[in-house]
């Protein structure tokens, strides 16, 4: 009697885990196996009529799968081991692809260890999808992070958003699923399917680590282009750790790109367009960087990109991804240093996001003492999971490394820091040491600064942080943060506080100008004046400027002016530079045609001139961080509201002098002490006629006088005109 040859079957829950999309472990059960009676090959091809099995060399038939249980379920027997592909005869159609359950394990365990450890920092090429060639064949491997996940299967274009046709495979004990499948390829949507641990099926997921997106209010993944993008930029990125020095001079155009430019009929609004009129304005008006607010995929525009869910991928909203290597690539060989923001510090509760990712708490907290954000109805990052600490800075490694960004503006660092951020007594779980401090995000703030200055040679990190948390852009060995630079909130909370005063008023509020100088030097600051402060109300900076509107052009002037010659870089928000009247809409573009005007266009001279004025002069700029860079000449005039200040460089025989006056009475024959005898050159003069205004100044300079003044042996008797700010220096 002959022996009876069993072919293993599939079990009832196997079968039933097949159509219904949760099969855990699909490698079991599709794909080649062998049996003492030869191989067989099993498919689960939902809907097809037939299936043939085919050699992948020359095509010749090896065998044909028969329809089994459950309905979809294809087996057969094959006449080889070799390599082969499956004919799929659909209803109307016939395919031809190789099958992805024939391939072996695709990503490394040493890449899996590193990502367990938090230090797999190109992570966005091995987990996500990206192109590949496996075996011969073309394709794109799909891995995702889904470690509590019950089953995860890739859905898509290329199977009909079917989610019982591509179930993936885990990798134990990494939590990262894997799939290779065979002729998708570049353009491809996609997102995962993801059954949680309890068995309930999540809505699909984009993916964490997606490098292209649809456009907005579509929220698919795409399978990003993988070829290299050739640059043009060499020279920019040799020399560009010597322009992000502390004592280089930095000024910082900021833009909303979705609203600096808004397409008219026959425009297009994407990084080209954007680049064609963009670059060589900021060029203009002598900037020495772009600060783009963000432009991670966001899924509401309304969030501005503070609200990303795609911190690998540039938002859709602008066109190809590489539209936006050419625009990085357009400033740099323009001169023009690009910054973007950067937000680590909280995630939208989209369905298709990174909320409850496997139906866990997987990237941010369970506890919504620590893990949600009352003021923006957003998770927190769990910043003390090794996985989520790498992906993130993995992000901001992408941006740096990939898109050749110099800079990233790291946003809301003040919620990161403390545990009570905007909670009550009860709202918030203390540290380990009873504390309200966020270890863990301190932690990852240090790490992420440590991998930026070891991988991105002369590449930024500027910290938004909003309070007078010690060290933030100290160096990390004496127990700072790591930042380069900090934005200096409390200055431009307090001069615009001052500023928005009448004249009249300004004596009785003379410290909000001066007590910024009492900690200017205590870190690396950039003085903002961002898009926060002309929104929700609160107008726009001449909007804000007291008086009739030939004072609101001249103060706003006179402001300027002051911060120029203040100690520290320079941010200006897009718009400030023309003084648009209204408030700043993400909806709608500048009002470019105010630029008709000639107080408008005189806003814009002096924007232009006092870039210049500060790059040429190096007091004004070398010892930004430092106290000898400044010395109070007059400060406590009360009366006149006036201020007087000397700006020193590292060669102190080329100081700049920087003369305020705040109230619109011309002031005639004031007398200030100088450290140095003769001829001292009018160098700027916000009241000049070409910026719109009286023409009142010094003609041009003046000779010092024998007289003691200010603890000096000479002094300058000079005119000041209403409301102005003048800039003096030595002639020789």
């Amino acid at each position: 009697m002959n022996d009876v040859v069993v072919i293993p079957s599939v079990s009832p829950d196997q079968a039933w885990q097949l159509a219904n999309g949760t099969l855990r472990d699909p490698f079991s059960v599709l794909g080649p196996f062998d049996t003492e009676a030869g191989r067989y090959v099993r498919a689960y091809l939902p809907g097809a009529r037939g299936v043939e099995v085919l050699a992948r060399s020359d095509g010749r038939h090896l065998g044909t799968l028969s329809p089994t249980q459950p309905d979809g379920l294809f087996m057969g027997r094959v006449d080889s081991h070799e390599p082969y592909r499956l004919r799929i005869e659909w209803p109307g159609a016939v395919q031809e692809t190789e099958d992805p359950y024939s391939f072996d394990l695709l990503l490394s365990e040493t890449d899996l260890h590193l990502f367990n450890e938090g230090r797999l920092f190109e992570i966005a090429f091995t987990l996500g999808a990206n192109p590949a060639t496996v075996d011969g064949v073309r394709g794109t491997r799909f891995a995702v992070w889904a470690p509590n996940a019950r089953a995860v299967s890739v859905v898509g274009d290329f199977d009909t958003w079917d989610n019982r046709r591509h179930p993936m495979r885990l990798r134990f004990p990494s939590g990262v699923w894997e799939l290779f499948i065979p002729r998708v390829g570049p353009g491809t949507r996609y997102k995962f399917s993801i059954v949680g641990p309890d068995g309930s099926r999540l809505p699909d997921k984009a993916d964490p680590l997606a490098k292209a997106t649809e456009p907005p209010p579509a929220t698919a993944s795409v399978v990003a282009n993988p070829e290299p993008f050739v640059w043009h930029d060499e020279a920019w990125m040799e020399g560009r750790a010597a322009r992000h020095t502390p004592d280089a001079p930095l000024t910082i155009y900021e833009v909303h790109a979705a609203s600096w430019f808004r397409p008219g009929p026959g425009q297009t609004a994407d990084w080209d367009a954007l680049a064609e009129r963009l670059v060589p304005y900021v060029v203009e008006l002598g900037f020495t960087h772009v600060e783009l607010m963000p432009i991670a995929e966001h899924p509401f525009g309304g969030s501005w990109g503070y609200q990303p869910l795609g911190l690998f991928a540039p938002s859709g909203r602008f066109g190809p991804v590489e539209g936006f290597q050419r625009f990085v690539d357009a400033c740099h060989r323009a001169g023009l240093g690009v910054i973007i923001d950067w937000v680590p510090a909280h995630f939208p509760t989209d369905g298709h996001g990174l909320a409850w990712f496997d139906g866990t708490a997987l990237y941010e907290h369970a506890d919504p003492r620590e893990g949600f954000h009352q003021d923006w109805n957003t998770y927190i990052y769990n910043f003390g999971r090794r996985e989520v600490q790498g992906f993130l800075i993995a992000s901001g490694v992408h941006w740096l490394e990939h898109f050749h960004v110099d800079g990233l503006r790291v946003d809301a660092v003040a919620s990161m820091l403390y545990r009570d951020y905007s909670r009550k007594q009860g709202e918030w779980i203390p540290n380990i040491y009873g504390g309200r401090e966020n270890l863990e995000a301190i932690g990852f703030l240090r790490h992420f600064n440590a991998v930026v200055q070891e991988r991105s040679h002369g590449a930024l990190t500027i910290a938004e942080e909003s309070t007078a948390w010690p060290g933030v852009s100290r160096p990390i060995r004496d127990g700072g943060l790591g930042f380069s630079f900090k934005w200096n909130m409390g200055w431009m909370h307090d001069t615009l506080h001052y500023m928005e005063y009448a004249p009249i008023h300004r004596r009785w509020h003379h410290n909000e100008m001066t007590f910024g100088l009492i900690y200017a030097f205590s870190e690396n600051f950039v003085l903002p004046l961002s898009h926060d402060e002309v929104v929700y109300g609160k107008g726009s900076l001449i909007e804000k400027m007291p008086g009739d509107e030939w004072q609101r052009f001249a103060n706003l002037r006179a402001y300027f002016g002051f911060m120029w010659g203040h100690p520290g870089k320079k941010l200006l928000f897009m718009g400030g530079e023309i003084a648009q009247w209204r408030e700043w809409n993400h909806d709608a573009a500048i009002e470019w045609d105010l630029l008709d005007h000639a107080r408008h266009r005189g806003i814009q001279a002096l924007v232009r001139d006092l870039n210049a004025l500060y790059r040429r002069h190096h007091a004004l700029h070398e010892r930004d961080s430092l106290s000898t860079g400044f010395r109070w000449v007059i400060g406590d005039d009360t009366s006149n509201s006036v201020f007087v200040f000397l700006r020193y460089g590292n060669d102190d025989a080329h100081p700049v002098l920087v003369v305020c006056n705040m109230t619109p009475v011309p002031r005639l024959g004031y007398g200030i002490g100088v450290p140095r005898p003769g001829y001292w050159r009018e160098l700027l003069n916000t009241d000049a006629e070409i910026y719109g205004g009286s023409n009142m100044g010094n003609g041009g300079g003046v000779e010092t006088v024998p007289r003691q003044l200010h603890g000096e042996a000479q002094s300058l008797v000079l005119t000041l005109p209403p409301l102005s700010t003048l800039f003096l220096a030595p002639a020789s």
